[in-house]
C-alpha cells in the first residue's frame, strides 16, 4: 500500500464512519479500486484506521463520556446513569451477532462489490424514509435502545452504514433528533471498542504475514482520526438540521456505480 492510497483510504474511514454512507462499503470499495489483493495488510490497516476514528469520537464526546463514566461509576441513579444503562443494552444484540457472525459474515461478502451496491441501496432507502418522520421529542427506552442496537448489527454487513441504520432507526421512532444523534454516536465506542479488541487479538497472525509498512499505516491513521473529527462534527449539525435524507441521494449514486463496475468486472 502506498502512502497516496493509506492517505485516500483514511480519509474515506474517518468522513464515512461518521456520515450515514457505510464506512466498510466504502473501504471495500476503495481496496477493490487499488487493486489491495493482500488481506493480511488490508486487515491490520482496517484495524488502524478503525481505532483512529473511535478516538474521534472520544475527542468529540470527551464531556459526555466522562460524565457518563462518572455517574456510572458512582451507581447513582439519575438521568445519566439511566442513559449509560441503556447505551449497554443497545450493545447486546451487536455483541452476539458480532460474536457469532461478524467473521463468518466478513469471510462471505469481502471483495463483493455487487453486494457492496445492493447494501448501499438498503441504506439509501432508510435515509430517504427519514424525510417523512414527523419531528417529536421522546427520549430513549430501554425498547428503543435493543430495536437501535439490532439495526446496529445491520452494518457487519458492508454497504449498510452504521450511523445511517441508528439515525434513522431513531427518528422513525420519534426520538429527538439531538438525541438520536447523541446516543447513536455514544452507542457506537462500545461495538467498535470490542470488535478492535477480537481484531487486535487475531492482529498477530495477520501482522506476520503482513509486509504493510509502518508509515502508511501512520498516515491512514492520522488521516482518519482528524477526518473523524470533522465528520462527526458535521454530522451533529446535519442531523439536528433535518437533512440527513440528502445523503440517501449520494449512495443510491454510489451503489448503483459498484453494482454496474462490479457487474463488468
Amino acid at each position: 500500500m502506498s502512502w497516496l492510497e493509506a492517505f485516500i483510504l483514511g480519509l474515506l474511514q474517518g468522513l464515512t464512519e461518521f456520515l450515514p454512507v457505510s464506512s466498510s462499503g466504502h473501504l471495500e470499495l476503495g481496496g477493490a479500486l487499488f487493486g489491495l489483493e493482500d488481506p493480511h495488510d488490508f486487515f491490520t490497516f482496517n484495524i488502524i484506521v478503525h481505532g483512529a476514528t473511535f478516538l474521534s469520537v472520544v475527542v468529540v464526546f470527551w464531556r459526555d463520556i466522562y460524565s457518563l463514566t462518572a455517574n456510572f461509576v458512582r451507581f447513582k441513579w439519575n438521568p445519566e446513569m439511566k442513559f449509560a444503562l441503556l447505551l449497554l443494552a443497545s450493545a447486546v444484540p451487536t455483541g452476539i451477532v458480532g460474536l457469532l457472525f461478524e467473521e463468518k459474515i466478513e469471510s462471505i461478502f469481502e471483495g463483493r462489490i455487487v453486494f457492496v451496491g445492493f447494501m448501499l441501496l438498503v441504506t439509501a432507502t432508510l435515509l430517504f424514509l427519514t424525510r417523512f418522520v414527523p419531528q417529536n421529542n421522546n427520549s430513549v427506552t430501554l425498547k428503543t435502545a435493543l430495536i437501535i442496537g439490532l439495526a446496529q448489527t445491520l452494518a457487519i454487513l458492508p454497504g449498510i452504514s452504521r450511523s445511517g441504520a441508528t439515525i434513522s432507526t431513531a427518528l422513525f421512532f420519534g426520538i429527538e433528533r439531538g438525541k438520536a444523534i447523541r446516543f447513536s454516536f455514544l452507542m457506537v465506542l462500545i461495538p467498535i471498542f470490542g470488535a478492535n479488541f477480537l481484531k487486535i487479538l487475531r492482529m498477530s497472525e495477520a501482522a506476520g504475514s503482513s509486509t504493510m509498512e509502518f508509515t502508511p499505516m501512520i498516515i491512514g491513521a492520522v488521516t482518519a482520526f482528524l477526518a473523524g473529527v470533522v465528520a462527526c462534527r458535521w454530522m451533529l449539525q446535519i442531523v439536528r438540521k433535518g437533512n440527513i435524507a440528502y445523503f440517501s441521494i449520494y449512495c443510491a449514486v454510489i451503489g448503483l456505480t459498484a453494482i454496474i463496475a462490479g457487474s463488468l468486472m
